[in-house]
C-alpha cells in the first residue's frame, strides 16, 4: 500500500508515552534503581571500574526541565507555518553568509571530498547552533542520566547514548563532567550525538584531534562526512513541488496516514494515487509525498533520497525541509553577496 504522510501537527498532540508521569527524585543516579545495572555493563563490556562509573553518577543530577522539554519538541507542537519562521529568518540567513565567507575554504574541501553541498552543510549547522552561537547550556552527563534513567519512552537509545558518552570522553581524555550541549546530549556545532561524534565526525583540520566543539573546520567535515554516509546523493534534488490532481478526500480515501520516512514508491505510481509533481521529474525515482499546513495553505512535497538523508539527522520531516528552505535562502545571499563584491549588477 502506497503510504502518504501527512505533517499537520497540533498543540492538542498527546503528550509521549511516560510523560507527565510522577518520577521518584533521587539524590543522585548512583543511587537510582536502574544505576546497578548500567555500572555492570560499563564495567564487564567497556572496561571501566564500577567505583569510576559509580562516583559520575553521582555527580548527575536529575534535571526536570529536560523531561519537559523533550516532551513538546516544536516538531510535534507547531504545524509548518509556525515552525518554518523559527528558522528561516534575516539573520540566520545574513550570519549563514558570513560563516560561508569565514570558512569558505573548508566547505570547498568538504564538497569536494563528501559531495554534499557547502550550502547545506552551513544550514545545518545554522538551525542547529546558529553557527556555534548556541550549542547548549546544559550538562550533558546531566541530560544524558536524566533521559536514560527517567524517560521510560526512549530510554534505551539514551542509555546507550550515555554509555557512548563516557567511552567518548576516556578516549579523548576529557571529564564527563565538563561537557555542555543540548537537552538532549547533543554537542558542538552540528550538535552530534556521542554516538555520531564516535561514527562520523572527522579530523577535518588535519591537527590530530576531532574537535567538534571549538573548531569549525572538523564540524565542517563532520557533517559532511555523517550525510555522505547516511546516503546523500550528489548533485540530486532534495524535494519536487507537488500538487493534487484529484481531490484531496479522494486522495486521502486511497492513502494511509503514517510516518514512514525512506522513499520506497515511485513518482509514477504516486501520480496514480492523485499525487503529481510540479516539475519535470524522472517518474522512476522513489519518493514520500508530505502535505505540510503552510502559511499560504495546503503544500504538497515530494521529498527524494536527500530528503530522506537530512532526516537521518532529526526525524522530523518539518526539520528537514526548514533545513533545505534555509540552504537555498543562504545560497541565494551568498550568491548575491559574491555577485555584488564582483561587480556584477
Amino acid at each position: 500500500m502506497l503510504s502518504f504522510m501527512r505533517l499537520v501537527f497540533t498543540k492538542s498532540l498527546p503528550l509521549l508515552l511516560g510523560v507527565g508521569m510522577a518520577i521518584p527524585s533521587w539524590a543522585d543516579y548512583s543511587t537510582h534503581p536502574l544505576a546497578p545495572a548500567f555500572i555492570d555493563e560499563m564495567v564487564q563490556q567497556h572496561g571501566f571500574t564500577a567505583a569510576e562509573v559509580k562516583q559520575l553518577l553521582s555527580k548527575a543530577q536529575k534535571r526536570q526541565p529536560i523531561l519537559d522539554a523533550i516532551a513538546r519538541p516544536a516538531e510535534k507542537s507547531k504545524t509548518w507555518k509556525e515552525y518554518r519562521p523559527i528558522f528561516i529568518v534575516p539573520m540566520r540567513v545574513t550570519n549563514g553568509v558570513a560563516f560561508w565567507h569565514e570558512h569558505r575554504a573548508a566547505l570547498a574541501l568538504a564538497e569536494k571530498e563528501y559531495g554534499v553541498p557547502a550550502e547545506i552543510i552551513v544550514s545545518i549547522i545554522g538551525v542547529e547552533t546558529n553557527y556555534g552561537r548556541n550549542m547548549g547550556s546544559w550538562s550533558v552527563m546531566d541530560a544524558l542520566s536524566t533521559l536514560a534513567f527517567d524517560y521510560p519512552p526512549r530510554a534505551p537509545f539514551f542509555r546507550s547514548e550515555l554509555v557512548n558518552y563516557l567511552i567518548l570522553t576516556r578516549e579523548q581524555k576529557h571529564d564527563p563532567l565538563e561537557f555542555k550541549g543540548s537537552y538532549a546530549g547533543a554537542m558542538g556545532y552540528g550538535q552530534f550525538m556521542p554516538s555520531s561524534y564516535r561514527n562520523y565526525a572527522v579530523d577535518f583540520s588535519g591537527d590530530g584531534f576531532t574537535d567538534i566543539w571549538n573548531n569549525p573546520t572538523d564540524a565542517i567535515g563532520s557533517v559532511a562526512n555523517y550525510f555522505k554516509k547516511h546516503g546523500w546523493q550528489t548533485g540530486k534534488a532534495v524535494v519536487v513541488p507537488a500538487k493534487l490532481s484529484q481531490a484531496r478526500n479522494q486522495v486521502l480515501a486511497n492513502e494511509a496516514f503514517n510516518q514512514v520516512l525512506q522513499p520506497g514508491v515511485t513518482i509514477n505510481d504516486w501520480k496514480k494515487s492523485g499525487v503529481v509533481p510540479v516539475t519535470k521529474v524522472d517518474g522512476k525515482i522513489p519518493a514520500i509525498a508530505i502535505e505540510f499546513d503552510g502559511a499560504k495553505g495546503v503544500e504538497y512535497w515530494f521529498g527524494l533520497q536527500n530528503f530522506y538523508t537530512i532526516t537521518r539527522y532529526n526525524r522530523s520531516p518539518m526539520y528537514a525541509m526548514a533545513v533545505y528552505d534555509l540552504s537555498v535562502e543562504i545560497k541565494n545571499a551568498m550568491n548575491k553577496s559574491n555577485n555584488s563584491a564582483a561587480g556584477v549588477n
